[in-house]
């Protein structure tokens, strides 16, 4: 398809369709006011790269991003959203439709977005918005900002070890009966049409814990006996390098062994470490996580959005990432996405997950951002103790580099291990432990003397600096307001179904989170303009008894 001429371009409303929208809604609706206040959104040069110059002509790609945006504005599927635009006037008022417009069929959005990563645009959306929201005079930089995560389910079941590797084996085979269904027919053993022609699940699997084990052993026979086929001479060209393929290979290379042509069933402890396994073949990004008492298959999104009390909280980044990457290790990419779009906070709010040491220390020396959150306490069993000497009792001379206990005493090794970040390791004299009278306050070692782990003066001047702080009233207050992303998070999770992954693949389910963060702006905005108030914490008739005194 082409964007020689474009069957729907980016001109104004139609005066039939404005005529009849107002008078069924004076006011206007919300996808009316969306329009109203930003115009198409979006133009079709922006996504002109995105097109062949020959062929036929495409949908106007303009509109069909707009329809993408309000299908999640209101948490509509794809044939929900293309009914909505042949029948709706309010959506054909948004579109600059007429009253008669066809519409068009619901696949011209996956294939809109495939397009758009395919092209690695899929950042349009989210930018152009945000565009429109500092002309708007909504969105500036400064001011503060506040971060959380939450998970988000993947578009697969859960599979046990038996089921992953038999359905790993059956996509395989399915991918290669579509790739080249002739080769495989003279290949495959009568008895494989029964065992992976459907899915096994956990109820059809053998009861004993031996049948289990023969059946792995089987399915591993027959896996490693495709993946010969594949690369023998007479198979055809790239069906070795099919993605089926590969993925059946690493998960093979995961729970398989094989020691003299014989395949072992891997124990548990010789499997690779959760972050790196395969969970199912049908969305190879997912991964299996638990935070708390959650444990889920999928991925994490962390929103970042204002939080001043004179402007809209609008989502300034989103970052997508696989379930098992760790908090503290988004604080720099986010701050380098909003530094590149000069939207860098003053204070940036967050909870104990992102706060290490170091991204403290960068935030303010890399970006001008000072994070605000609590860092984790000492994790010494004297810390939690509350009653023998935690590090923070102890007085480091970093450039004598000495230590001080609280008995007055000085260390006698100090060690620096290379590094980008160095570590010290400290310890005192045995000899002096050995007769302290407090030596219990110290350590539980019958024989060894008080050690101590130091990540650098300026990593440990943050830490220590900051423990004290966030005991004080003035942080406590100051850090309150980083609970309102909570209200975004349920925003997004009731109006566009933000738990769940609609599409299967980190950078699909990334796309998703951008235009729900372009869906809540645009809420916000609207409603903000209309100078309608925040929702405020309902409380319940009995709660509200003790507040009332009565």
């Amino acid at each position: 398809m082409s964007m020689q001429a474009a069957l729907f371009g980016d001109a104004p409303i139609p005066y039939e369709t404005e005529r009849i929208a107002h008078r069924i809604f004076p006011d206007g609706n919300l996808v009316m006011q969306i329009r109203d206040h930003f115009g198409m959104l979006y133009h079709n040069q922006q996504f002109l790269h995105l097109f062949s110059r020959v062929g036929h002509p495409a949908l106007a790609p303009a509109r069909l991003a707009l329809v993408t945006v309000l299908q999640f504005v209101e948490g509509l599927s794809d044939r929900q959203a293309a009914e909505a635009v042949q029948d709706r006037i309010s959506w054909k008022y948004a579109l600059g439709l007429s009253l008669d417009d066809p519409g068009f069929h619901f696949s011209a959005l996956s294939t809109f977005r495939q397009r758009l990563m395919d092209g690695e645009a899929e950042d349009i959306l989210f930018e152009t918005v945000l565009d429109h929201l500092r002309t708007a005079g909504l969105l500036t930089a400064g001011g503060r900002q506040r971060t959380d995560s939450t998970h988000v389910v993947a578009a697969v079941r859960s599979l046990n070890r038996l089921e992953r590797v038999s359905e790993t084996l059956r996509h395989a085979l399915n991918v290669v009966a579509q790739e080249a269904p002739a080769w495989l027919r003279t290949q495959v053993p009568i008895g494989w049409y029964e065992r992976y022609g459907q899915p096994i699940e956990s109820f059809r699997l053998p009861k004993t814990d031996a049948a289990r084990m023969t059946l792995a052993t089987t399915i591993g026979t027959d896996g490693l006996t495709l993946l010969a086929w594949v690369t023998a001479s007479t198979c055809p060209a790239g069906v070795a390098d099919l993605p089926s393929i590969q993925t059946l290979r690493q998960v093979w290379a995961d729970h398989f062994a094989t020691d003299e042509g014989i395949v072992e069933w891997r124990a548990v402890s010789d499997l690779p470490p959760t972050a790196e396994q395969i969970v199912s073949p049908h969305d190879v990004d997912a991964r299996w996580s638990t935070k708390r008492d959650i444990e889920w298959i999928g991925y994490k999104v962390h929103f970042t959005e204002t939080c001043d009390d004179t402007t809209p909280h609008l989502l300034t980044n989103v970052e997508t990432t696989v379930a098992t990457t760790p908090d503290d290790n988004m604080l720099e990419p986010i701050h380098a996405q909003l530094a590149a779009r000069d939207l860098l906070p003053r204070e940036h709010l967050v909870d104990k997950g992102y706060t290490n040491a170091h991204a403290l220390l960068t935030s303010q020396t890399e970006h001008g951002v000072t994070v605000v959150g609590p860092v984790a306490a000492d994790p010494s069993w004297q810390a939690h103790a509350g009653a023998g000497f935690a590090k923070g009792d102890f007085q480091v001379d970093w450039a004598a580099e000495r230590v001080t206990c609280p008995q007055g005493h000085q260390s006698a090794k100090w060690v620096t291990a290379p590094g980008d970040d160095p570590i010290v390791h400290v310890a005192f004299a045995r000899s002096t432990c050995k007769v302290c009278p407090v030596r219990s306050k110290c350590t539980t070692s019958a024989v060894e003397p008080r050690q101590l782990t130091l990540q650098g003066e300026a990593l440990e001047s943050v830490l220590r600096r900051q423990r004290v702080y966030q005991q004080t009233v003035e942080f406590q207050e100051q850090y309150r307001t980083r609970a309102g992303i909570e209200g975004t998070h349920s925003q997004a999770i009731q109006r566009c179904d933000l738990r769940h992954a609609r599409y299967r693949g980190l950078s699909k389910t990334r796309l998703q989170h951008l235009v729900i963060a372009v869906a809540i702006n645009l809420v916000r905005a609207v409603a903000w303009l209309a100078e309608l108030p925040l929702a405020r914490t309902r409380t319940s008739a009995f709660a509200a008894l003790h507040f009332s005194g009565a």
